[in-house]
């Protein structure tokens, strides 16, 4: 019975913590101007440890970024972009009506 209470009490620990850890960030890449350009990103920013989904949006020269804040920051991501050529910033946090 000892046991079964430890295995819960950790499993449930374990689920607490994975909930915790993702974020999603808006970029705002504001040389991001074609198809090839989210391309590039798809290809590179997609592949950074810690990214779990990504959105790239044209129109708006957005990418939304999902990850995993335990293994990258906003920061080291702004560094990614940077390595790839595109100037990205975090964008406003969208205030809900």
């Amino acid at each position: 019975m000892i046991c079964a209470i430890c295995t819960f009490a950790i499993a449930s620990a374990q689920t607490d913590k994975k909930k915790d850890t993702k974020e999603t960030t808006k970029f705002l890449v504001t040389n991001m101007e074609c198809e090839n350009c989210v391309k590039t990103i798809e290809k590179n920013i997609a592949f950074e440890k810690g990214v779990t989904d990504l959105k790239c949006d044209l129109k708006t020269h957005s990418v939304e970024v999902t990850f995993n804040k335990e293994k990258t920051t906003e920061k080291k991501l702004i560094a990614a972009f940077k390595k790839i050529k595109f100037n990205a910033e975090v964008a406003p946090k969208e205030e809900k009506q």
